[in-house]
């Protein structure tokens, strides 16, 4: 079996990433050096993606006892807290008495918005503590449940194909789920929420409300373990290791649209 950061390797250098991969585990104790997700960013996903990006933020953690400063929103997406009273409302027409009648219009009706919140299912968080590090920073390989990419389309595609490379289901290998940017990052594919299927990469998000900070070119690629590690063995082996000229071909003499490129050994 690969070890863990070999496999992170793999996708970086084969992907061409220039966000790490981040890997999600629970635990029953805080791990040593690592800092709260709210210091980070109030946003869980907008922390996630400044944690892909930065290589030097040490592991992000959250949880009940460890949630301060984290929206409300981002606390139930992770089962950290129940949803409020007056969400149907905001989530789709509003209502006077809960911030003023703003509304997002993600759903019809309140009563659509409710039957959105309940499809999930119930929402486990892995442990008493969510920790989300690079590769580098995992204390513990068999508490690993998901990894998250944050890349281009371009490379979001391709993930997507080499998942179907071994999948025989083409049509729920991967899906592209409704919910909030840190459910399609995490919580799926983290087998955290009940009713997700398991064995399922998660492309997203499709959250629109993550718009106007959400890089524009960029996609969100979540992957329980498993699959992470199938997929790492297979890179070789496929279109990605053996045929890179499709998979990322040149454009105007540069590959991926980067003025460089890490080239597969």
């Amino acid at each position: 079996m690969l070890p863990l950061l070999e496999i992170s390797e793999r996708f970086e250098r084969y992907f061409h990433l220039e966000r790490r991969p981040l890997f999600v585990s629970g635990a029953e104790e805080m791990p040593e050096g690592a800092i709260p997700m709210g210091q980070v960013d109030r946003c869980v996903a907008r922390a996630l993606i400044m944690g892909a990006s930065d290589r030097t933020i040490p592991p992000m953690v959250i949880g009940k006892e460890v949630k301060e400063r984290c929206c409300p929103g981002g606390l139930m997406w992770l089962g950290l807290a129940p949803p409020m009273s007056k969400l149907p409302y905001f989530l789709s027409t509003g209502t006077p008495d809960f911030r003023g009648g703003e509304a997002e219009l993600l759903k019809p009706t309140p009563e659509a918005a409710q039957r959105f919140l309940q499809a999930p299912g119930e929402i486990t968080p892995p442990g008493r503590y969510l920790i989300v590090c690079g590769a580098d920073s995992v204390t513990d390989e068999e508490a690993v449940r998901s990894m998250l990419i944050i890349g281009t389309a371009e490379q979001v595609r391709n993930l997507g194909g080499l998942v179907h490379y071994r999948k025989e289901d083409i049509f729920r290998s991967v899906l592209m789920p409704a919910g909030a940017a840190c459910s399609s990052m995490v919580t799926y594919a983290a087998g955290m929420a009940s009713r997700a299927p398991r064995d399922t990469a998660y492309v997203g998000p499709v959250d629109p409300t993550g718009n106007p900070w959400f890089p524009p070119d960029a996609l969100s690629f979540a992957a329980p373990i498993e699959m992470v590690r199938q997929m790492a063995e297979d890179i070789p082996s496929s279109f990605i290791g053996k045929r890179a000229e499709l998979a990322f071909p040149a454009r105007n003499g540069q590959a991926n649209g980067q003025t460089s490129r890490r080239e597969p050994a």
